[in-house]
């Protein structure tokens, strides 16, 4: 599958590649302010995960097909050992290309994300989008309003709907693959798929005022990724967004020192 990407490439010639993989209803766009910051030293490219943003559609929908697609990218650009970067599900993927190419990649980034099975809390979510009468919303303040009765944060809908995009002929529609997602939206929550390890640099950053890194994952951590160095921030889930200056001077340094 071609995946939709940006590129950002850095003034050095040499500057190592970088990939960004993004989390469940985002997209590449997400990471424009810390791909712009970090392309001062790293090659960047933000990708569009299948079923999200403008890559394409399909029924298949679970981790070893995303790692299959981040292959292909890989290969198609012919990148030499990038350095992979993933949020949420984006840092899902990520993991399990590690455990599934641990040839194809120097480091590995992981943002707010465990190496465990998560119990999803995004099915009101899932219900509040397709409760979204799109066929008629004649604006995207009617898509709020609608929304707003299953997720009362502003900021989380304000997010959620940069997936509507206009229509030529008039309307609106969805970027992201919302019926596949919400069938299937199980297997964003799965275990890694591959148990082995991962024996090169590896960064956990984790949101402080967020759950989704417990102290009791640090052991699973080091287990599968020995060599893995857990940093804390103080945010919430949404780590890169939330302070991304910080997140990018975090994210360099580490490189710098390994």
């Amino acid at each position: 599958m071609k995946l939709f990407y940006r590129e950002y490439k850095s003034a050095n010639a040499h500057a190592k590649p970088m990939i960004i993989l993004h989390g469940l209803f985002g997209s590449c766009d997400n990471w424009l302010t810390q791909a712009k910051i970090l392309s001062e030293w790293y090659h960047v490219f933000t990708v569009d995960q299948r079923n999200h943003g403008l890559s394409p559609h399909h029924d298949a929908f679970d981790y070893p097909s995303m790692v299959h697609d981040l292959l292909e990218f890989i290969e198609e650009h012919q990148l030499q050992q990038p350095i992979i970067i993933g949020h949420s599900m984006g840092g899902k993927t990520a993991m399990n290309f590690a455990l599934a190419h641990p040839e194809k990649l120097s480091h590995l980034i992981v943002v707010d994300i465990a190496p465990r099975a998560y119990n999803l809390e995004h099915y009101t979510i899932i219900d509040g989008l397709n409760a979204i009468a799109i066929d008629k919303i004649t604006n995207r303040n009617e898509a709020d309003e609608q929304l707003a009765a299953y997720v009362p944060e502003a900021d989380v809908r304000q997010f959620l709907l940069k997936n509507l995009q206009r229509k030529a002929e008039g309307g609106f529609s969805w970027k992201i693959n919302l019926k596949v997602i919400s069938a299937k939206l199980s297997n964003v929550g799965l275990d890694l798929y591959l148990k082995t390890s991962f024996d090169k640099p590896t960064l956990f950053i984790k949101g402080n005022r967020s759950k989704y890194i417990t102290e009791e994952d640090a052991h699973a951590i080091l287990k599968i990724f020995p060599q893995a160095q857990l940093e804390g921030m103080d945010t919430g889930h949404w780590v890169q967004a939330e302070k991304p200056q910080e997140f990018v001077t975090l994210v360099h340094h580490y490189l710098q020192a390994h």
